[in-house]
């Protein structure tokens, strides 16, 4: 838990020299890289300054700058932040680089390798977004499981199985307003089958229902706002949500940040919290046709440094509900995102080049079978089923049998059975068959 800053405005109070002291550091604009108090006191202070009196001359100079947003917190206090070159920076890039405007890579508008990406970042988001929240099934297992379409075996493969679904279902919904009902479908989605109470999915938790967000030792971290306002702070986040600010104009990446947060604050629902908060995140961005977004997983980035992703929530609500700290955090995981997504696509185009120069004189082959191939060639060994390649691929059942069937009468692939499906496997010797074919 971070320290608590001290209550400048008391100190100013109790301090008649404070601006004589602090003159020097008040003349100037307000430092850009938005510290908060559980740092500045471990930093040296500026000379003749104490920690206290060095915050207080921070916090003043960042008032100009704040602008206040419809949430509140429990004692009706309102939540505000100010934009750092930082944030304005990275809100440009990625106006730049996922907006609605955007040259889109030509991996992203192919349809013969959309569906691959699409797919891929919605399993992805699905598996980093659960592991976030408890889920200890691993990468493979939960894709395996994924791509076969085959029933989850436990807790964790369901609230894979369950964001997964759900972030197929945010795609489709973002030309649709948020409302109370929708922010229960989407929590109905992301906790079906995984509450210990499931008549709890999809609906407010009640009175007698009161949680709290702790660490295995009990330490509170976060006591949500009470049961009987959470009818009424729904309706006002569903408000911003849909851009209902008539006086002030917020920018629509920010608000989506701030959607994101608004949900983690309230924690209005018993369990699933995190999931649905970041699904609206999604929502959000994707309405306002950020259209990357459909490619793109936060929580990967979030997953890494788990840490910094909590502090970011606790930094704000420690420091008089400035939400400027969780804004400036999730900017920056988009940012690295973005980055991920262009340096996955790199590797996959120089991969596919690959399997495509060992595969240039196959051209019976079709689109469907050189991404297998290729994927092949990178995982000796891997057990491809019928239903594992319609899924990756968006195909008719009869089409991946046929494809599969080919490979395997080619020699590209073994064929066997395991129960009564047909499975396929790569041979560790895919590279020399492919080889002696084009010698032949």
């Amino acid at each position: 838990m971070p320290a608590t800053p001290p209550d400048f405005r008391r100190l100013i109070r109790q301090n008649p020299h404070f601006f004589e002291k602090t003159a020097p550091l008040l003349e100037k604009p307000a430092p850009q890289d938005h510290i908060h108090w559980d740092k500045l006191r471990r930093l040296p202070a500026p000379e003749g300054l104490t920690h206290a009196e060095w915050w207080a001359a921070l916090k003043i100079s960042r008032l100009p700058q704040m602008k206040a947003v419809p949430l509140l917190d429990a004692a009706d206090n309102p939540f505000q932040f100010m934009l750092t070159d930082a944030v304005t920076r990275q809100l440009h890039e990625i106006d730049v680089g996922t907006g609605w405007n955007l040259a889109m890579p030509d991996a992203l508008t192919n349809p013969h390798t959309k569906d691959q990406y699409t797919i891929g970042s919605l399993m992805h988001e699905a598996i980093t977004s659960s592991q976030l929240e408890g889920a200890m099934t691993t990468r493979d297992v939960a894709k395996e499981m994924l791509r076969a379409g085959r029933p989850p075996r436990d807790k964790s493969e369901r609230m894979i199985l369950n964001n997964y679904q759900t972030m197929q279902r945010i795609v489709a919904l973002k030309h649709m307003a948020l409302t109370p009902d929708l922010v229960f479908e989407i929590h109905q989605l992301v906790t079906d089958d995984t509450l210990d109470n499931p008549a709890a999915a999809g609906r407010l938790r009640r009175a007698d229902e009161q949680i709290t967000v702790e660490d295995d030792t009990g330490e509170v971290f976060h006591t949500p706002p009470p049961a009987d306002s959470l009818p009424a702070r729904m309706t006002a986040m569903c408000a911003f949500a849909n851009g209902h600010l008539p006086d002030t104009f917020i920018h629509p990446a920010i608000r989506a940040i701030i959607l994101h947060f608004w949900l983690g604050y309230d924690h209005p629902f018993v369990d699933g919290n995190g999931r649905t908060a970041r699904a609206l995140f999604y929502w959000a961005m994707l309405r306002q046709n950020y259209s990357l977004f459909e490619f793109i997983s936060i929580s990967d980035i979030l997953r890494k440094a788990p840490a910094a992703y909590y502090r970011a929530f606790l930094y704000t609500e420690t420091d008089a509900n400035d939400l400027t700290y969780f804004i400036a955090h999730q900017t920056e995981v988009i940012q690295r995102a973005i980055e991920n997504l262009h340096a996955r696509i790199s590797r996959k185009t120089s991969t596919l080049k690959e399997g495509e120069s060992l595969l240039r004189n196959w051209d019976t082959l079709n689109h469907r079978q050189v991404a297998l191939i290729t994927h092949a060639l990178r995982h000796p060994g891997t057990i491809y089923t019928i239903e594992a390649h319609q899924n990756s691929h968006r195909s008719a059942y009869d089409t991946a049998r046929r494809d599969l069937l080919s490979l395997a009468e080619l020699g590209l692939l073994t064929k066997g059975k395991r129960g009564r499906a047909m499975i396929f496997r790569a041979p560790p010797d895919l590279t020399g068959r492919i080889t002696q074919h084009q010698a032949s």
